[in-house]
């Protein structure tokens, strides 16, 4: 007798008002295999998700575990019908501990009635050895790194034994050695007999971890592909509906001779930088690449008087500006687009008017004090328009736009608050390959208008693309600048690891 599925997917339809997030769609998952799900942001993955994880519920369609028709009413159903997932925004409490947050709900006690904290962490700490995952059960969450916040989601999601596991883009925010311990977890997995939904937009990871890929586009079924004998080409054609030129590298026709706006010199501080000096022109797109740790974000916080600065001095258009606070950061026209929009560049539950005009709200302040939503309003229409924001309308919600959009909505908030010097950190983390096209365009686009821009990103594929000149760190120190003309793969590499032993 044939094995059913574990989960089969026939006709699943939902919609929200303006938008139909999925229309007709089939999925198929096996028991042993990783299934990759993949399409651009909005294309309907993520809807999926919060369907098989009672999120959200159907308007048509039928899903079946293990031959058996269902109607997931709640997480909790979900849970409970072998279905986890690891969410893509981390869905954890941060003022508990790992252990707390692993167990939540099935925290071990002393007659039924009083916690015992001594068996949460032995038992946490077995799953986390199990695991392979570096983790300290008593450490508060908050306090924890973004990568390491992800590997506490991981583990929580895997606590609970599951057949079917989900896992929304589960290495974003992890390191190279992170990402091969997730691997390996995997293949476990797989070898226990679990199906993984797997969900990145990292063509690369697909093809070493993934068995089949389906792809979806505008929320409807495209097709379902052997990994193994697809060209990567093929699966981002049909994601996008269009060839996508993945290596094309910047016009390098700029004048080195572009006036300076921002000169950082021997900037050092206590924890890590040490003596990081550089300079940024006007309309030029300056890349910073290197390892994990190696200070490329520290230099943006410390611009940005996020972090202390020990030594050094910075100048912006030859005059010498304080920085001890991002307010001041912004009144000397410097922008700082977070690596973690949704935590530190965006107010999720606001509309995008509210977001695009957050920095700029004493300029839709009028004589008498009133603010002036009409103007708020048609600023923002603007902006839309301009960099064509994906959004029913200027009052949308920004956590129900896709990743793309909401990155959209943090350029419009500096662009609107006239910032010439902008610092985009990991730009395109978390975003589909046409999604990654429209941010690369837009900053083609600022920069030809004369922004000036760093950006920070751990893709050197991205870097060699977009970067007119791109600077290398190492151990928090610049070990080389390179021209684009100059630079590939394996020059940054030699860089990047200059320092170390």
């Amino acid at each position: 007798m044939v094995q059913p599925p574990l989960l089969e997917v026939t006709g699943v339809s939902k919609g929200f008002p303006g938008v139909q997030a999925l229309d007709t769609v089939q999925f198929e998952l096996r028991a042993g295999e990783v299934h990759a799900l993949v399409g651009e942001n909005g294309a309907g993955k993520s809807t999926l998700m919060k369907i098989l994880s009672g999120i959200y519920k159907k308007d048509a369609g039928t899903l079946k575990i293990n031959g058996a028709e269902m109607e997931i009413t709640d997480p909790y159903h979900a849970q409970m019908s072998g279905i986890s997932i690891i969410h893509q925004e981390m869905n954890l409490m941060p003022h508990l501990t790992v252990a707390q947050n692993i167990l939540i709900g099935r925290e071990p006690r002393i007659a039924k009635i009083f916690l015992s904290e001594k068996e949460l962490n032995k038992r946490a700490q077995e799953l986390l050895d199990e695991l392979g995952l570096s983790l300290r059960t008593k450490d508060i969450v908050e306090n924890l790194t973004v990568a390491k916040q992800q590997m506490v989601e991981i583990a929580k999601a895997l606590s609970y034994n599951s057949d079917i596991i989900i896992m929304d883009e589960p290495t974003s925010a992890l390191t190279k050695a992170e990402t091969e311990t997730l691997f390996e977890i995997i293949k476990n997995l797989k070898d226990a007999g679990k199906g993984i939904i797997y969900i990145s937009h990292r063509m690369e990871e697909l093809t070493q971890i993934s068995d089949r890929i389906t792809v979806f586009r505008d929320g409807r079924y495209i097709d379902t592909l052997e990994t193994k004998t697809t060209e990567i080409s093929k699966i981002i054609s049909l994601m996008v509906g269009r060839e996508v030129d993945q290596n094309a590298r910047p016009d390098l026709t700029k004048q080195d001779d572009s006036a300076i706006v921002l000169k950082v010199e021997g900037l050092s501080t206590r924890r890590l930088l040490q003596n990081v000096t550089f300079d940024l022109r006007k309309g030029e797109i300056l890349g910073f690449a290197g390892l994990m740790g190696a200070g490329r974000t520290e230099v943006a916080l410390a611009m940005i008087g996020k972090d202390k600065i020990q030594s050094g001095k910075i100048l912006v258009n030859g005059k010498a500006v304080r920085v001890k606070n991002p307010a001041q950061a912004v009144e000397a026209g410097i922008g700082y687009l977070s690596e973690d929009r949704k935590r530190f560049g965006l107010l999720l539950s606001q509309d995008v008017i509210f977001n695009t005009v957050l920095s700029s709200v004493t300029k839709f302040i009028n004589a008498l004090g009133i603010f002036n939503s009409p103007r708020a309003k048609r600023q923002t229409e603007a902006s839309i328009d301009s960099l064509q924001i994906k959004t029913p309308s200027a009052s949308q919600t920004v956590k129900n736009l896709s990743g793309g959009n909401q990155q959209k909505v943090v350029i419009a908030k500096w662009l609107t608050r006239e910032c010439d010097i902008l610092i985009f950190d990991e730009p395109t983390r978390g975003i589909d390959v046409g999604a990654k096209e429209e941010i690369y365009k837009l900053l083609k686009d600022l920069s030809n208008q004369g922004k000036s821009i760093i950006m920070i990103s751990s893709e050197l594929p991205e870097i060699l693309r977009m970067s007119d000149r791109i600077l290398v760190m190492c151990e928090g120190r610049v070990t080389g600048v390179l021209n684009n003309r100059d630079a590939d793969q394996e020059n940054i590499m030699q860089l990047a690891t200059k320092f170390r032993s």
